[in-house]
């Protein structure tokens, strides 16, 4: 492996924290090339009236510059 680069990406879904960070990979690889790690730094959730209505991740990703 060459240099690598660490972003920090934010991502939300209404259906859980494993979709949230898979939206978010996605979405990252539509412009970031040759993604190599996804690492969960922070979860949290939306309540409103006493149920989760939102699923948060605060993700660190690297990929290696070419």
């Amino acid at each position: 492996m060459g240099v690598v680069k660490v972003i920090e990406v934010l991502s939300n879904s209404e259906k859980s924290w494993a979709d949230a960070t898979e939206k978010a990979v996605k979405k990252a690889s539509k412009s970031v090339k040759n993604i190599r790690s996804a690492n969960v730094q922070n979860q949290s959730v939306v309540v409103k009236d006493g149920k989760i209505v939102e699923y948060r991740v605060n993700l660190k990703m690297t990929f290696e510059l070419s």
